[in-house]
């Protein structure tokens, strides 16, 4: 691929405030989606017009190699339905007919918006609301801006917990922080196992290093409930039932302890709670946990030995975590056992070895600079979880919650389709007294519910600085076009809002490429950034070989006194789901929601060639489930439960296993079939550490649809 690369120049640019308009260039840019990868891109630029975006061969992670979603890139920058200019509500909330939505002027809109949260804001600031999660992860068009314009407004804050929030608590419980091993060095170990992630479909780059592995003789394991594409390429699948990682992993200490298969030197050294995390340990043998996660106990034997013998064998073994395995009820505590296995064995002493949920912690990105929490001037806000927001936008005011939530400002996300349990999502977003902005791309589920639609630019139009969570390189986005239509970065959005609201404070003049050099100040380069699109952490090769982990004692926490001090069990257990796997005779299947390959939560379902690679939302079921309910495959499905129904096409399939199902997503609502996605059925509890969302704790019944309109096929 680099062949086809190097031949065009990729010009310097004397002036980095400018956007090349003549001529044939490339443009050094980074992925903004919510992926470990954090691509680093060249976006061909013809005479003002994007016309390819690739990866760069440059960059050691990157490889010159790119998702087939962010290579489309550009057929989403150009998409027909592009949102380019102001549009205020004129039609009932909801997706409507044309009529909905008229078009503003900048002016008008930003003029009128301010006017309305003056007034909400001069009865209760708190009553105003930010939403936004990862829709962009650079710093810079998230949170930084947006986060001064919010401080100073005293508005509500906003507990970002809707994909990470219990895995990385387990993490920061455990290791001190969200930080692992390198991710390059798993091409040197000797066992992967990969728990909770489909990496082929959703960590490539990471993908490419374990295949190195496999052919230098690794043995790869997949711990997952859905035979993923990933599982079908590793030696060992194990199917476990949804939210039971926990107990696997206290029966891989079991049979670690057992066989004395401990590195007991660095268990002495750079851990605390030993003792006690033995003992819990050993209630767990292989014999319950199997019964537990429903998996033969002969794999647990098996997935301990390797993991045991590599100790042995002084060899490295290495664990990949992701995220979808910490969606349950028990997701903190899972990931806390998970993260405790390495030191067990002395896996750190390796640099291949240890385990990786997230890089993010290791990054020096300095937050108070870019968001200015001294804008609060002394106010403590309330603070609303986003993963709550279908019960929040439904409560009035009272002592306890506080004021009835009458604003909500959306960006880089998109909630109606994404929260849980979104029959009470849209239901608020329904009410009539909620003002509610939305800066977007594209008529979204929740634009539709939207007051005034504010354009926003892609990340081809607009500058950034990038950290990552799936390696340590940080990297920086050059705007490679001028923005589209009346598109605006979110940071000038929120700049003129600001001063519509009579905000004087001169950080609000800052623009985006000092905000750029803000992100990081003086702990990266700015001018490597500049040079050549990205910059490597100053890391050591195997940081926790000798202990020295970013926590309050400095070693591997097996036990916790923050969690004990806070009336929790200091040490990782497992901790059932909300809805346990055979607990219900009403809801018999539990239901995940893993991503379909070709998107990326909700992002790029309207990009018509990935939609049509994807064809159409399906729920996967394994042939016996279906037979017993009469079910065939391309057949329409009524999937309920006590929350609400969903109708969508089963697809009898061995990636399913028994008892469970699995409703591939996200798809936008308004693309399923009776205007809804699995988000309907799924609920607002909340995972045990973190406050997270519990989406693959989800009991379901499935049976065929009496009102289908589409013939089953064969």
């Amino acid at each position: 691929m680099s062949n086809t690369i190097h031949p065009i120049h990729v010009a310097p640019i004397a002036n980095p405030e400018t956007v090349a308009v003549q001529g044939t260039v490339q443009v050094r840019g980074a992925c903004p989606h919510d992926c470990p990868d954090t691509c680093s891109l060249l976006t061909t630029v013809e005479n003002g017009v994007a016309t390819r975006v690739q990866g760069n061969p440059d960059h050691p992670q990157t490889g010159g190699v790119l998702c087939n979603k962010v290579s489309r890139y550009t057929e989403r920058t150009y998409h027909p339905e592009r949102l380019l200019q102001p549009m205020r509500r004129i039609g009932p909330k909801g997706h409507g007919g044309s009529g909905q939505f008229e078009p503003v002027s900048w002016d008008t809109a930003l003029a009128d918006i301010a006017t309305r949260l003056k007034a909400i804001a001069a009865r209760n600031p708190e009553a105003i609301v930010p939403y936004s999660y990862a829709g962009t992860m650079g710093q810079v068009q998230s949170e930084s801006m947006a986060g001064r314009f919010f401080n100073r407004l005293g508005a509500s804050l906003l507990d970002r917990t809707i994909c990470a929030a219990a895995g990385g608590e387990g993490m920061t419980q455990t290791l001190g922080a969200k930080v692992g091993m390198r991710v390059e060095f798993f091409a040197e170990a000797k066992l992967i196992i990969i728990w909770g992630s489909n990496s082929i479909g959703s960590n490539m780059h990471f993908w490419r290093y374990a295949q190195q592995a496999k052919r230098d003789g690794a043995k790869l394991v997949c711990i997952d409930p859905r035979k993923s594409e990933t599982a079908e390429k590793c030696h060992e699948h194990i199917a476990l039932l949804p939210g039971t990682d926990a107990a696997l992993a206290l029966a891989l200490m079991h049979e670690l302890i057992t066989h004395d298969w401990l590195d007991h030197d660095y268990i002495a050294q750079h851990t605390l709670g030993w003792e006690a995390l033995r003992e819990r340990a050993l209630q767990w043998p292989p014999e319950r946990a199997a019964q537990v996660c429903g998996i033969p106990v002969e794999q647990i034997q098996q997935l301990a030995r390797d993991y045991g013998q590599c100790f042995v064998t002084g060899q490295p073994a290495a664990i990949r975590l992701n995220y979808g395995m910490q969606r349950v009820h028990g997701g903190g505590n899972a990931a806390r056992a998970v993260a405790c296995l390495p030191a067990l064995i002395g896996a750190w002493r390796h640099h291949a070895g240890g385990v990786l949920l997230s890089t993010s912690g290791l990054f020096p990105v300095d937050k108070a600079a870019l968001q200015r929490p001294e804008l609060l001037a002394g106010r403590t806000p309330r603070t609303i979880n986003m993963s709550t927001i279908g019960n929040e936008l439904l409560k009035d005011s009272s002592p306890e919650f506080g004021p009835k939530i009458e604003a909500l400002i959306v960006y880089n996300s998109n909630p109606v389709a994404v929260a849980p349990e979104s029959g009470k999502v849209v239901q608020g977003f329904a009410r009539e007294d909620l003002f509610t902005v939305v800066l977007e791309h594209f008529q979204t589920d929740t634009a539709d519910y939207a007051d005034y639609l504010l354009p926003a630019t892609t990340q081809l139009e607009h500058w950034d600085v990038h950290s990552a969570y799936g390696h340590t390189d940080a990297l920086l986005n050059r705007p490679a076009i001028a923005p589209l239509g009346q598109a605006k970065p979110n940071t000038q959005i929120f700049r003129e809002l600001a001063a519509h609201m009579g905000f004087t404070e001169p950080c609000f003049a800052d623009d985006d490429l000092t905000l750029c050099r803000t992100v990081y100040g003086d702990k990266v380069n700015f001018q490597t950034l500049l040079d050549t699109g990205f910059a490597t952490l100053a890391l050591p090769d195997a940081p926790y070989a000798n202990g020295g982990f970013p926590t309050p004692s400095g070693r591997c926490e097996f036990f916790s006194q923050r969690l004990a001090d806070m009336g929790l069990d200091g040490l990782p257990d497992h901790v059932p789901n909300h809805e346990p796997s055979g607990s219900s005779e009403a809801y018999p299947l539990a239901m995940i929601s893993p991503p379909a390959r070709n998107f990326l939560n909700s992002s790029f379902v309207n990009v018509k060639s990935l939609r049509d690679i994807e064809g159409e939302p399906v729920l996967e079921m394994h042939a016996d489930d279906a037979a017993a309910r009469g079910i065939t495959s391309g057949a329409v499905v009524k999937v309920f439960n006590q929350r609400g129904e969903y109708r969508v096409k089963a697809e009898i399939s061995s990636r399913a296993r028994p008892g469970v199902v699995n409703g591939l997503g996200i798809w936008w609502r308004k693309l399923g079939l009776d205007g809804t996605n699995v988000n309907q059925l799924t609920s607002q509890h909340l995972t045990d550490l973190g406050r997270g969302p519990v989406f693959y704790d989800c009991l379901v019944q499935v049976q065929p649809d009496a009102k289908a309109s589409v013939p089953a096929t064969a």
